[in-house]
């Protein structure tokens, strides 16, 4: 860990890959516009182990672990500094003696209070208006909640990380809050920002930091018109019959990896056109991390996010 100067009543948000790249999303989201920047990381030890290895071109590469990043945001207004901790995975074993160790470290940043953000997948259509659901630790942050334009979870579970780390935070005497944003059950495995932008407008409400979310809101309606476009077409060709349909689920518990995978690693960008897009986004991020969310829509957009990981988010280290 690295050492972290002093903080103004910092509060913690912390992000995983989840349906519909949901909390990634509005925690990266916040890097950009925000211009945070990496000021630890977070060694997770033996808690992740190593159940696949990656192959190109016949060589097996190294074995990567996942890796787990603090970054902050300096409040100029002096109401609370923000603290960003983005987990590239959940570790399969001991999730909350993990979740410990991380508050365990917040705590030694001052953090005051912990914020997760996770999906949460119904029967909605692309197009409907997203909902906010929320649950807090503690009477006081229920009454908040209720404030606001957002629906209490009355009961259920919240899978994962974004659940527990919340039970541990409240072990350790912080507050916790989880924000969960409403996508469509059918496209858990896509991308959907429409959820993403509604938590980050109640994270605002709650927490006063404004946020330019423009960037956020247009690609929330472009997707939105690409799943409605193929919901459309798969419901025409299949006229599927009326049936009963999966409870919405509540959080970000990924599902079981298959032992090994048949099909290929993803390809590095083979159109050069898209490569110099790419490098040219990278470059523009380089000098101004507010273009960074641009870059992060593009490599989702290709399916190139994983290849370029570290990279990206190297961006947002703190300047030498």
């Amino acid at each position: 860990m690295a050492e972290v100067s002093k903080l103004n009543h910092p509060w913690l948000i912390a992000v995983w890959p989840g349906m519909g790249h949901v909390a990634l999303n509005a925690g990266i989201y916040l890097l950009s516009k925000l211009g945070m920047s990496a000021v630890a990381e977070f060694e997770a030890g033996d808690l992740f182990d190593v159940d696949q290895i990656e192959v190109k071109d016949g060589l097996i590469l190294p074995v990567r672990k996942p890796r787990n990043r603090f970054f902050v945001w300096h409040d100029p207004a002096k109401r609370h500094d923000l603290v960003v901790f983005l987990g590239e995975a959940q570790p399969p074993l001991g999730r909350f003696a993990f979740c410990r160790q991380v508050i365990a470290f917040a705590r030694e940043l001052g953090v005051e209070r912990v914020f997760t953000f996770a999906a949460m997948a119904t029967r909605m259509a692309p197009k409907d208006r997203s909902r906010v659901f929320g649950a807090a630790t503690d009477a006081q942050g229920v009454a908040e909640l209720r404030g606001l334009d957002l629906e209490l979870i009355e009961g259920g579970q919240i899978g994962g990380l974004n659940g527990v780390l919340l039970a541990a935070a409240a072990q350790a005497g912080l507050r916790g809050t989880c924000l969960l944003g409403e996508m469509p059950h059918v496209f858990a495995q896509a991308p959907f920002p429409r959820a993403s932008l509604v938590i980050l407008e109640q994270f605002s409400a709650l927490s006063g930091v404004r946020i330019d979310l423009e960037e956020l809101e247009e690609q929330a309606r472009l997707v939105e018109d690409q799943l409605s476009e193929l919901l459309a077409r798969v419901t025409e060709q299949f006229n599927p019959t009326s049936g009963s349909e999966d409870e919405p689920s509540e959080g970000d518990e990924p599902s079981e990896s298959p032992d090994y995978q048949t099909s290929e690693p993803p390809e590095e960008p083979a159109n050069s056109a898209e490569r110099e897009q790419i490098e040219e986004l990278f470059r523009l991020a380089a000098t101004d991390r507010s273009k960074a969310f641009e870059l992060k829509r593009e490599l989702d957009r290709l399916g190139w996010f994983k290849q370029y990981e570290d990279r990206f988010l190297d961006l947002f280290k703190k300047p030498s």
